[in-house]
C-alpha cells in the first residue's frame, strides 16, 4: 500500500509498504477521505510546536472496516467509520477522571504519533465509531472537526435553546460551532470574520448575521441584533489578540467566553474586565466520545451544512499540490479534501 510521509515541512514523500497486520483487538480500515486542517497547515509550515518530522499526518478522515481482530465484535466488515484520534495513557489524574481528551500524556495520530495518510490504517477497536450507511464518507471526514465545535459548545453550562449566540471567526471551526449553535437551538447566531468570502460562506450555510470585523463597530451590531442583553454565549475562534480583545470587551456581566482559537503566540486579556465583569473564560480542546456521537447525530440529521465547506478534492498522490492550493487560495480554500480512494 502507499503512505505518504512528510518528511520535513513543505515536503511530502510516498512510500509503498506493506498493508499492517492487526492484533486481536485491532480494526483494519481502508481509507477513504482525509480533510486537510489548520492544525496540518501548521505541520506542513514547521510552524506546530508538538509535531516532529517524519511525520505520517491525517486525523479527520472516515473509512470503510476490512479487516477484524478475534476479539472485535461490535463492527463488521464493510462498516463505514470515524476514528477518535487521540493516544491517552489512562493513568493521570485527567484521564482517571474521563478527561482523556486533556492526558497529561496525550498524542495525537497525525501529529505525535502516525496518521491515516495512507491506503490502510490500522486501530483499536476503542477508538472507532460506525457512521450510517447512508452517510456520505465526505460527511465522515467533518465528524471529527464538528465533534471539536460540539465540545467547544458543551463546554458551557447553559442551554442553547433560545439563546443568542456570537462567534468570531468564520473558518471551517468558526462555521460550524455557528451551524452547531443553531442546530442546537439557538434563536439567533452572529458570526464575525475579515473575509467577504468566509462571511458569505456563513450565510450560505444559514447562519443570521455575518459581520466583517475590519468595517463594523461590533458593540453596536450586538445591541442591534440582539438587544441590549447582548450575547448569551461568545466563543472566539481565531486565536488571535484583537478577536479575544473584542471578545471580553463585548461580554455580557457574569457570562462566559469560550477559547476555542489555537494562539501561536501569548496574548493579554483584560483581566479587571474579567474580575469586575464576571466572566467565566474557558478553554476547549478537542473532543470526547459524546462530542463525536453528537456530530455524527447532527450530520445524519442533516442539520449541517456541508457541501459548501468542501472547496476542494485533491487525488492521494497530490497531496503536496492540495497543500501548494492552499496557499495560493488563501481564505477560498476552507475544507480540501484528499480523496484517498473512491470506496
Amino acid at each position: 500500500m502507499l503512505q505518504a510521509i512528510m518528511t520535513e515541512p513543505g515536503k511530502i514523500k510516498f512510500e509503498d509498504v506493506d498493508i499492517p497486520k492487526i492484533s486481536d483487538d485491532e480494526v483494519l480500515i481502508k481509507v477513504i477521505r482525509i480533510g486537510i486542517c489548520g492544525s496540518d497547515i501548521h505541520v506542513y509550515h514547521g510552524k506546530h510546536p508538538y509535531t516532529s518530522y517524519p511525520v505520517i499526518q491525517g486525523h479527520e478522515f472516515s473509512g470503510i472496516v476490512t479487516k477484524l481482530g478475534k476479539n472485535v465484535d461490535d463492527f463488521k466488515e464493510g462498516d463505514k467509520v470515524v476514528v477518535q484520534p487521540q493516544e491517552f495513557c489512562g493513568d493521570c489524574y485527567p484521564c482517571r477522571h474521563n478527561d482523556y481528551h486533556i492526558c497529561d500524556n496525550l498524542k495525537v495520530m497525525g501529529f505525535q504519533t502516525g496518521g491515516a495518510a495512507k491506503e490502510y490504517f490500522k486501530v483499536h477497536k476503542s477508538k472507532i465509531l460506525k457512521i450510517p450507511d447512508k452517510m456520505s464518507y465526505d460527511k465522515g471526514a467533518i465528524v471529527e472537526p464538528l465533534a471539536v465545535a460540539c465540545h467547544a459548545l458543551g463546554r458551557s453550562d447553559i442551554d442553547l435553546n433560545g439563546k443568542n449566540i456570537l462567534v468570531l471567526g468564520a473558518g471551517t471551526i468558526g462555521n460550524l460551532v455557528a451551524q452547531s449553535a443553531k442546530a442546537q437551538g439557538a434563536k439567533k447566531v452572529i458570526i464575525t470574520d475579515l473575509s467577504e468570502y468566509r462571511l458569505e460562506l456563513a450565510h450560505e450555510c444559514g447562519i443570521d448575521v455575518a459581520v466583517d470585523g475590519s468595517e463594523a463597530d461590533l458593540s453596536q451590531v450586538i445591541k442591534e441584533e440582539f438587544g441590549p442583553d447582548k450575547a448569551d454565549l461568545i466563543l472566539e475562534c481565531v486565536g488571535a489578540q484583537s478577536t479575544i480583545t473584542q471578545a471580553v470587551k463585548n461580554a455580557r456581566k457574569g457570562s462566559d467566553v469560550i477559547v476555542v482559537g489555537v494562539y501561536p503566540e501569548e496574548a493579554k486579556v483584560d483581566l479587571g474586565l474579567v474580575q469586575d465583569r464576571e466572566l467565566r473564560l474557558i478553554g476547549t480542546l478537542m473532543y470526547k466520545e459524546e462530542d463525536y456521537k453528537k456530530a455524527i447525530e447532527l450530520l445524519s440529521e442533516n442539520k449541517i451544512a456541508t457541501e459548501s465547506l468542501i472547496t476542494d478534492y485533491f487525488d492521494f498522490k497530490d497531496y503536496q499540490k492540495a497543500y501548494e492550493h492552499i496557499e495560493e487560495q488563501g481564505d477560498k480554500a476552507v475544507k480540501v479534501m484528499i480523496k484517498v480512494a473512491e470506496k
